[in-house]
This record gives C-alpha cells, structure tokens and sequence, in this order.
C-alpha cells in the first residue's frame, strides 16, 4: 500500500500517538499497583503533619456503601491514648482501617483474636503497630506507681517484656526507647503468637510494621528491627 506523503506523516503521528498514550496508561496503572497499604498510611500521614488533611471516605455514598461490608485495607494496633487517633494521624476514612487499641498497646488473646479476624475475613494485608511518644503507660512502668485495680496487669504485662529489660534504667532517653522497645515487642508477639498470622507472614501474603508517632511534629516514623 501506497500512502501520500501528507497520509503518511499523519499515520506516523497518530501511531506515535497511540503509543506513547499506551505507554503513559500503562505506567500510570504500574504506578498505581506499586502503592502499597503502608505507602497509603505515610502519604496519608504526611497530609496529616503538614496540616493539609483530605478527610477522604466520609462522603454520604461512601458511607452507605460501607454499611453493607467493610473494607479495612490495614489493622492498627495501637494505644489508646485520646491524641493518638489512627484514621485521624494516617487521614484516612470509614472502613479504611480495622483498629485496635488498648493503653500501652498491650495485647492478649482477645486482641490477637480481633487482629486474626480482620486478616482472615477482611484480607488485610497489612498491620501496623503504632507506639507513640511520651507513652502514658509506658511512663507508669518506669515511675513504678502504684496502680490500682486492673490498671495493675499492664505495668506488670509492660514490665515482662525482654525488649523493655534490656534497656539500662541509666538511660537518659529510657523513655522514649521503652516506647521503641514496648512498640517492637508487640510487632514479634503477634506473629508469634498466632500461627494464623504467621503462616500468612511466611507466604508474604502479610506484613507487619513496628512504628512510632511523635506527638509533637505529628509525624509517624516506621521501626527498624
């Protein structure tokens, strides 16, 4: 086939066209793939530190659609500390996130039960543990107060930990490495202590992600263990 030279310029464009388009769809879908439920949480965090919040699921139509089945795309363990909010730190939404929070981030068997629920019905592919500066309990541990009734059993649960042992009571920051510490050990407990979690773990079908919140920049900062 024979084409005028204006046809065949224009048939060379059109078809460069169509194939940087295809290029520019197919990198903007890889793109979009690559993002993470972890690189969801920073970036939503990041709008949360720098004051410019999206405040996204909370339209009308989301909510109703939320009402029939939830859709939590991380579990957050967290403490139950009234400025550490999670759906509010990581600006996310209804149904984003499955939370559980307890003072000091101590967990037992009906955390990890609730955990395991959120990660075999819901498919949650990741879970956060979030420690927090100037952590409440954390504190009580270290000032040896005297703690009445059953606030008793989590100084005592904080005060078995091999993580927060190891730290010297000469620490000048003992505080701020306890929360490091404490934030660390429920990450290894949960895998440990539910094979659920774990076999899913091994087959990189799960993560878990040990990080701590600064109550005074408002940043989160993800653990190295």
């Amino acid at each position: 086939m024979h084409l005028h030279p204006c046809n065949k310029y224009f048939f060379i464009k059109s078809t460069l066209l169509v194939l940087i388009t295809a290029m520019l769809v197919a990198c903007t879908h890889q793109e979009i793939k690559k993002e993470t439920g972890l690189d969801k949480l920073m970036k939503g965090n990041q709008r949360f530190a720098s004051l410019r919040p999206t405040h996204p699921n909370e339209d009308q139509k989301h909510m109703l659609e939320e009402s029939k089945a939830q859709h939590p795309f991380a579990v957050v363990v967290c403490c139950s500390d009234s400025r550490v909010a999670p759906e509010l730190i990581f600006d996310q939404g209804i149904g984003d996130l499955f939370v559980i929070r307890t003072a000091g981030n101590i967990i037992g068997g009906l955390e990890l039960g609730s955990i395991e629920y959120a990660v075999e019905h819901f498919k949650c592919k990741l879970i956060v543990v979030l420690g927090h500066e100037n952590c409440g309990a954390i504190k009580a541990f270290i000032d040896h107060d005297e703690a009445p009734g059953h606030i008793k059993e989590i100084i005592d649960s904080i005060t078995k930990e091999s993580e927060i042992k190891a730290i010297s009571i000469n620490d000048k920051d003992r505080l701020d490495h306890s929360v490091i510490a404490n934030t660390i050990h429920v990450s290894k407990q949960i895998s440990a202590q539910s094979s659920l979690i774990k076999e899913k773990i091994d087959n990189k079908q799960l993560q878990i992600v040990a990080s701590r919140y600064d109550l005074n920049d408002f940043k989160v900062s993800i653990l190295k263990y």
